[in-house]
């Protein structure tokens, strides 16, 4: 997992002054963040599902890594919409959607065998 890049994007989205240098992005860069947001997404979230399953039944870092796990699968289901902010918004939810099953692979990574 290239983790790392996928901060990167996180970053770009949610944090401003991780890159300073940037200016918000353009419509046509944010349906290219929003796409890369939603292929990492699905490339994380069945690693994040995986390790957490090996973890015991009533562990509650299992519990949280797998609902952040169902609440990506809502993420990537949903579309942007006018009434809930439209893309920006939209992306904002993925980036942060993808900065938590970041930090639950890099958390059960290290405690699962």
């Amino acid at each position: 997992m290239d983790i790392t890049t996928m901060r990167e994007i996180v970053d770009r989205l949610l944090d401003p002054d991780a890159v300073p240098v940037a200016l918000p992005p353009t419509p046509g860069e944010l349906e290219t963040l929003t796409l890369q947001l939603r292929g990492h997404l699905e490339l994380l979230l069945p690693e994040v599902e995986k390790i957490a399953k090996r973890l015991p039944q009533q562990s509650i870092p299992r519990y949280c890594a797998l609902a952040c796990v169902g609440e990506a699968r809502e993420r990537l289901r949903t579309e942007p919409t006018p009434r809930f902010g439209g893309g920006p918004s939209h992306a904002r939810r993925l980036a942060r959607t993808l900065n938590a099953l970041c930090d639950h692979w890099e958390t059960l990574g290290r405690a699962t065998p």
